[in-house]
Parts: structure tokens; sequence; C-alpha cells
């Protein structure tokens, strides 16, 4: 069992490791049987994704950012047994112009030294008006 600093460190690797755009090391950071929940209603962004639906969803979504990557920064975390809860926010300049800043609530589980689940909470009308719209 990890100890409540080390679930914070992996935390915020993955949201280092997420800014690179390197979909197969974002994928790396994650447990095998791990699973990836976004917020909201909106089609082809919002729902539960394996690692394999994450990586088409993640592949997708870099080709349309000017350097390939959504930097993720992390403004505070806390870590109680096996769950951190990160508040964060986002940047990142997209081909057609537009500018995706958003803020986050991020909450992740750790199972064996790994994040076995993540759920992104955000302000799923911008993602919408920004990527969609």
């Amino acid at each position: 069992m990890t100890t409540p600093q080390q679930n914070l460190d992996l935390a915020n690797n993955f949201a280092k490791v997420f800014s690179t755009g390197d979909v197969e090391q974002i994928l790396a950071t994650l447990h095998a049987e791990a699973t990836y929940w976004v917020s909201g209603s909106i089609d082809g962004m919002s729902g539960s994704y394996d690692k394999q639906e994450l990586r088409a969803l993640l592949g997708g979504v870099t080709s349309v950012y000017t350097n390939g990557a959504l930097e993720i920064t992390p403004n505070s975390a806390i870590a109680q047994g096996n769950r951190v809860a990160v508040e964060a926010t986002s940047y990142a300049e997209l081909k057609n112009g537009k500018v995706y800043q958003n803020r986050y609530h991020f909450l992740f589980e750790i199972r064996d030294g790994q994040i076995f689940s993540v759920k992104e909470y955000m302000d799923t009308k911008h993602a919408y008006d920004t990527f969609y719209a």
C-alpha cells in the first residue's frame, strides 16, 4: 500500500506527463485495468473509458493543439487513503485559433502503486464551446 504522499506524487506526475501530450507515456502512468471518466454529456468526450478507449480519445484531441499538448497545472491537492483530490487548471492553443483554458477537479484512486481510476470534472460548456462550437 502506498502512503498519502506517494499517492500525491503519482497524481502530480500524471499532470506532468499529461502536459507532454505523449499518449503512450500518459497511459503508462495508469494501472493495466484503469478507467478514466469525463464529466458531462458531450458526445465524443464525456463518459467512461478504459485504456484503449482513452488512447483513441487522447490521440484525437492532442492533434488539435498547436503544440500537441494540453498543459495541466495542479493548484492544490489532498490525499486520504488511496484517493487524491486535485484542483487544476489547463491551457492549450488550438490550431483553429481558439484557446482552451479550463478549471478541473480530478479524483484519483490509487491501486498497486498506480493510478487505477480518474474522474475528471470540468466546465463542460467551455469544453464544448472550444472544441465543438
